[in-house]
């Protein structure tokens, strides 16, 4: 890549331009010296190389001024590389698949069905990040375990369904899952984001337990409550009817949601719909910011000497040419 170190000396490009302008014209423009009854004898002639090199001696020096306006731009090819160096941010997602997550009162879909493409937006905006995921209902195990490739995240994300442990709620064991997975992580920040629509009613580690455990290893919770209050409509398939909609109480313990993130260091959030629910997984984006940092380092190579060479070679030539082979007589 070739730049200039004093590129603004480039417009005195004008210069041999303006020359070569005025020269042509000048000379198609003034009166022949010379008049002629009959030019039959010069119909056609055939122009030697003398003459053609006569006509190009303006041409000439024109570009021998315009390759020392260019010598004194300083172009030089660069040679660069770029480092960039990412202070990451480990973030486990906590992700409740039990059954009451079913209810479609999170528009156009279920609260799982929302709640997973939220997730994928969020995974999307990330930079740097190690991200992994858990899943949980009575039990948890790990979706994906921490990882940079965003596209096999998402696509463990994807198979996230309904159905794949037994119902239930075990919000401790999930925590606990996802800090086991942090444990040996060497990052300066590490984040577990809980979304859950229901109370803690499996599992055998309490979350307020598993809290203290996870404060204890530098660990941040942001907890999230999804759902809106009292009774919802949950889909049921009826092996005779088909599906039908069954009325059930929602029941967040925020309470105890609250506690858990304080006690880590961390924030509760109420989502009542699937608005609300996008805000604040970019809320939470905007606040576990990855600090990038870029360098970058060039080296020069200086190519003006060339241009300047080339340039006197043709201006010398030029002088030599209009001297002995064009010398006029006064």
């Amino acid at each position: 890549m070739i730049k200039f170190a004093q590129p603004y000396f480039l417009i005195l490009l004008l210069v041999p331009a303006a020359y070569l302008f005025f020269f042509y014209a000048k000379k198609f423009l003034r009166p022949a010296p010379m008049g002629y009854s009959d030019l039959k004898l010069l119909a056609n002639p055939k122009p030697t190389y003398k003459t053609l090199l006569y006509r190009a001696l303006p041409i000439i020096k024109a570009i021998a001024l315009a390759l020392a306006i260019i010598a004194v731009a300083r172009p030089r090819s660069t040679f660069g590389q770029k480092q960039v160096y990412t202070e990451g941010i480990d973030i486990m997602l906590v992700l409740d698949i039990s059954g009451s997550m079913r209810a479609e009162d999170f528009k156009p879909d279920n609260r799982l069905a929302v709640s997973k493409q939220v997730i994928r937006n969020f995974i999307n905006g990330r930079q740097g990040d190690r991200i992994g995921l858990v899943a949980f209902s009575r039990q948890a195990f790990t979706q994906c375990p921490l990882t940079t490739d965003y596209q096999l995240l998402l696509q463990f994300l994807d198979k996230v369904d309904f159905g794949m442990v037994e119902d239930g709620t075990a919000i401790g064991l999930a925590l606990a899952t996802a800090a086991n997975r942090l444990m040996t992580s060497d990052a300066k920040s590490k984040v577990i984001v809980l979304l859950t629509d229901g109370a803690n009613n499996a599992g055998q580690i309490d979350p307020i337990t598993a809290a203290k455990a996870i404060a204890a290893l530098g660990i941040k919770v942001y907890t999230i409550g999804a759902g809106t209050e009292g009774m919802v409509d949950i889909p049921v398939m009826d092996p005779v009817f088909g599906k039908r909609y069954v009325r059930m109480q929602s029941d967040i313990d925020e309470d105890l949601l609250q506690k858990v993130a304080a006690m880590t260091g961390g924030q509760f959030f109420r989502a009542k719909n699937s608005e609300a629910l996008k805000e604040i997984y970019d809320q939470i984006s905007r606040m576990e910011k990855t600090k990038v940092e870029v360098k970058e380092y060039f080296e020069f190579n200086e190519l003006y000497a060339g241009f300047l060479a080339l340039g006197l070679l043709l201006f010398a030539g030029e002088v030599v040419l209009g001297s002995v082979l064009y010398r006029s007589l006064p």
